[in-house]
């Protein structure tokens, strides 16, 4: 992922916030050899500790391929995007120049984790993480509990896998056209105000945003 100084975090904080309120991604697994990468859609919980950078809980069912290549290789990327929309090229036209010449280009918001992965296969440790996967995505409860042996979910255990990913760097990207002047801003921002198209009003929010700090 190409990164521009303008398009960088501002800080740690700023990535870590936003990917608080994420939870779905894409994981990337080198695949064996000869094959492309296996890349997995899932829902995760990203907890801030331990380690500098965290780590992610997820499960895959055991009939999944993916184990296999990450038995050969621990090293993974998961990929999350959100908060993207499309710019038209007038929108993005230079102040000087026709609106027919100015360039489309995309907005958004990604975060890549780079891990090293742990398959989890005991019994009492693959339940306690998936309760507290199941946690983030129910705070009020409602489900029972899982526990080896109990139902009604212990019969269940056997046919998951859990991932531990240990998150080694993190690479992020917030893609909103800060090195264009500010005119040329103030006319996206208010496409986008316009068109309120889904994903809009997101990426509007993080264009102005960011946009002080781009300033100085």
């Amino acid at each position: 992922m190409l990164i521009h100084p303008w398009d960088a975090a501002h800080d740690e904080a700023e990535w870590r916030a936003w990917l608080a309120g994420h939870d779905f991604g894409q994981l990337a697994v080198n695949g064996l050899p000869g094959e492309p990468p296996w890349v997995q859609p899932m829902h995760f919980r990203y907890d801030a500790e331990p380690g500098p950078y965290g780590r992610v809980i997820a499960h895959l069912a055991r009939p999944n391929p993916l184990w296999r290549a990450l038995e050969t290789c621990p090293d993974v990327l998961l990929s999350v995007v959100d908060d993207y929309a499309f710019v038209p090229g007038p929108w993005a036209a230079p102040e000087d120049a026709p609106a027919a010449h100015g360039t489309p280009t995309s907005f958004y918001a990604a975060v890549q984790l780079r891990c090293t992965a742990r398959v989890v296969d005991d019994p009492a440790e693959k339940a306690a993480l998936l309760n507290r996967q199941v946690a983030h995505f129910q705070p009020e409860g409602g489900t029972e509990q899982v526990a080896p042996g109990a139902a009604p979910f212990g019969r269940l255990l056997p046919g998951l896998r859990v991932l531990d990913l240990a998150v080694t760097d993190v690479r992020a990207k917030f893609k909103y056209a800060h090195h264009k002047p500010p005119a040329v801003q103030d006319r996206i921002a208010e496409g986008l105000a316009v068109r309120d198209a889904p994903g809009d009003a997101a990426a509007r929010a993080h264009q102005l945003r960011r946009r002080p700090a781009e300033r100085g």
